[in-house]
């Protein structure tokens, strides 16, 4: 018993801390002199809990939250930017470095076809009812005669301590009307490390078809952040053992399966890229490049082949793989810009560091590998030491050996040929004025012809040296210089 009470008193502490913050009692003196119920509730009570830093302040109110909105704008001055948005039934502010949400508390009701629900005004209760889940569902009230009470129907306190992610009614009708909600604890059991309750687990298996009503937005914005996760791989396991990968993210679960013929297997390559991703996580918080990872095989079993001599091989998936990352960003709604390109890069390269051990790190292949990579090499040896995840201690040390040559050859290249993202020292249009000719083939070969010679180690990278090349080279075709 004594220990509850220190418990108790711990927790008190801990909200007493967090609840003096002067923008707080603002919001508490504006309620009670509305006299309206006012309490934080949601993530930044949860976050309280779990020791985490947050900026984001969700307030309900039981009345009208647009209206203490104002007022508490009005308090605050004119270091507060008020945003009302009355088609939502919501406002916001901007405080500082601090976003503040008001709503008035709510009741929920949804139709089989859609997310979106048919909102009524409602209690404190009915609010806490409509919660995701259990850790979301606490609550603080701001009024002066109960400031800094915690309202935990659920026992999401409880939940907290055992690191359990449950859903505060039945987990089945929680799903249902909103699938999103699958995803949702999926991506808060791998960002902070918590159990999914068995019953709340299953009930997103038997509800996973529901995800089709869900935008694809939606779905890759909690996708992204399972994938920027402290370890990813829990989240994607999740998500296949739900049946919500095959729906979502088919592609992945396409590597799946170690198949073995005439006693030659191969590893499971979906298990694979999650290690790689986990490896790659470690890492760095870099969200393409550990999409890089998530995709780095993914032609593989477009490209899996048997050869009774060789065993299993995965000829070109790098190079199909690359041609593959289009379709799936554009399908799963992720961006087709510079970010795809810089992933379509990574997969093609992926190969290159290694081979360049396996046919001996010739100068030539080093120069053009640090032309194609470009200021991305650092990422692209990142991911090449990820990829290694072999269960030999002698394999993978022989590998790390090798990958530190790669490296410590690219810094020798780099100092001494200036390799990386290098132009030609004379471009297409001064290759037309030296010769007075028009756009065309001609202009770019010779411009190529510059380039691979440089890269080739034939001449050095400088003007002087590429100019007595191009005149060397136009001759042979029968150019001269018109000057």
């Amino acid at each position: 018993m004594q220990k509850n009470k220190h418990i108790d008193k711990e927790i008190q502490d801990v909200i007493s801390a967090k609840l003096s913050d002067s923008i707080f009692h603002t919001i508490s003196d504006v309620a009670d002199s509305m006299q309206l119920e006012c309490y934080v509730i949601g993530g930044y009570v949860r976050d309280i809990f779990l020791y985490r830093q947050s900026k984001d302040i969700d307030i309900v109110t039981v009345g009208k939250g647009i209206e203490l909105a104002q007022a508490v704008a009005l308090a605050l001055g004119r270091k507060a930017r008020l945003s009302v948005f009355k088609n939502f039934g919501t406002a916001q502010i901007k405080y500082k470095d601090t976003e503040i949400e008001f709503v008035g508390a709510r009741k929920e009701s949804y139709q089989r076809d859609s997310r979106k629900p048919i909102v009524e005004d409602g209690t404190l209760e009915d609010d806490q009812n409509r919660r995701d889940f259990t850790i979301n569902a606490l609550a603080l009230c701001l009024n002066k005669d109960r400031y800094g009470q915690l309202i935990d129907p659920f026992g999401g306190l409880q939940d907290m301590e055992k690191l359990t992610i449950r859903t505060p009614l039945d987990p089945d009708i929680t799903f249902s009307d909103d699938p999103l909600r699958m995803l949702r604890a999926i991506r808060f059991s791998s960002q902070l490390g918590f159990d999914i309750e068995p019953e709340t687990f299953d009930a997103i298996a038997r509800n996973k078809e529901r995800i089709g009503i869900i935008s694809k937005e939606r779905i890759i914005d909690e996708l992204n952040k399972i994938v920027l996760s402290p370890r990813p791989s829990v989240g994607f396991l999740q998500l296949d053992q739900t049946g919500l990968l095959s729906i979502i993210f088919p592609e992945l679960v396409a590597l799946k399966g170690a198949e073995t013929k005439e006693g030659i297997g191969h590893k499971d390559n979906f298990h694979h890229s999650l290690m790689v991703l986990d490896n790659i996580a470690k890492k760095t918080n870099d969200l393409w490049l550990r999409w890089a990872a998530i995709l780095h095989d993914i032609a593989k079993p477009a490209t899996k082949r048997f050869d009774p001599k060789t065993g299993w091989t995965f000829h070109n998936h790098n190079f199909i793989g690359e041609k593959m990352i289009p379709g799936i960003f554009r399908k799963m709604k992720l961006p087709l810009n510079e970010k795809m390109k810089y992933v379509q890069k990574m997969v093609t390269l992926h190969m290159r560091p290694q081979a360049l051990v396996d046919e001996e790190i010739t100068d030539s292949a080093v120069r053009r590998l640090l032309f194609e990579a470009g200021d991305d090499i650092e990422d692209l040896m990142t991911l090449c030491e990820a990829d290694i995840t072999s269960k030999n201690p002698a394999k993978v040390q022989r590998y790390i050996n090798n990958f530190k040559l790669v490296r410590q050859k690219l810094k020798d290249i780099e100092e001494k040929d200036h390799i990386r993202n290098f132009q030609p020292p004379i471009g297409g249009q001064e290759i037309m004025d030296i010769f007075g000719l028009a756009p065309g083939c001609e202009v770019g070969r010779l411009k190529s012809s510059i380039k691979d010679a440089i890269l080739e180690g034939t001449i050095t990278n400088d003007y002087d040296s590429a100019y007595a090349y191009l005149l060397k080279k136009a001759e042979k075709i029968g150019l001269k210089p018109v000057k």
